[in-house]
């Protein structure tokens, strides 16, 4: 069973400095159809102006994962961690019992443009954490390159939840075939580009959620870059 959620359904907020697209409820935007799928909850594609950010907030209980697509993203946390990070690179912070962070683009010229993704973790009350990695793009080019996992196999990294989230490049008539496990759930997440999912024509922004199916057969239509969230 497939089931999209297309892009220009999904909650819109614009705060001026943020540009924020939402697959699934979050803040101000309320779906009480769309309020996550499995143990995803969030997808927040966001763009955010040079020079703007986020201020020091905090987060518990939850693994949030962001994923830059385009510019630069300064992070700072109580945990002590702080960096830039740019395009292909990707961050994970388990908030488990309790953290701070503050995120801002910290170019005076170009936008900021990122996914942020949160998972309800398998437990409340963990141990806090934080980790970044790099993917380039010949790692993800035809083939779906695992970025986290619950037992950061593979080089990926480590989210405490039973979820595995792949990060792919599809070029025109590029295919890629992905077998699906029984009792297992898949979300599509496009980022940029279009291609097919089991004959299902999908562009940037769109979302699809693969449920009873055996395989997901996926065909570039122009340049695409997707995650996939393989979920229990």
């Amino acid at each position: 069973m497939l089931r999209v959620r297309p892009a220009n359904e999904r909650g819109y907020a614009d705060h001026g400095w943020l540009k924020a697209n939402h697959s699934f409820s979050f803040a101000g935007y309320h779906d009480p159809e769309h309020m996550g799928f499995r143990s995803l909850r969030v997808i927040n594609d966001d763009t955010i102006d040079p020079g703007q950010g986020f201020g020091t907030h905090g987060h518990k209980d939850m693994e949030i994962i962001t994923y830059v697509l385009e510019g630069a993203l300064e992070h700072k946390d109580s945990l002590g961690s702080g960096s830039v990070l740019r395009a292909g690179d990707v961050q994970r912070m388990s908030a488990g019992r309790g953290v701070a962070h503050s995120e801002f683009n910290p170019s005076a010229e170009e936008p900021l443009r990122l996914l942020q993704i949160w998972i309800l973790p398998e437990a409340k009350g963990l141990e806090p954490g934080y980790e970044e990695m790099t993917f380039t793009a010949e790692e993800k080019q035809g083939r779906l390159r695992l970025i986290a996992g619950p037992d950061a196999e593979a080089g990926a990294m480590r989210i405490h939840q039973d979820v595995r989230v792949y990060a792919s490049l599809l070029a025109k008539g590029e295919t890629l075939t992905m077998d699906v496990n029984p009792g297992r759930h898949l979300w599509l997440q496009v980022a940029r580009g279009s291609l097919t999912a089991n004959g299902q024509l999908l562009a940037q922004g769109d979302g699809l959620a693969v449920s009873e199916e055996s395989a997901l057969e996926l065909v570039g239509v122009d340049q695409a870059e997707i995650l996939v969230f393989d979920l229990n």
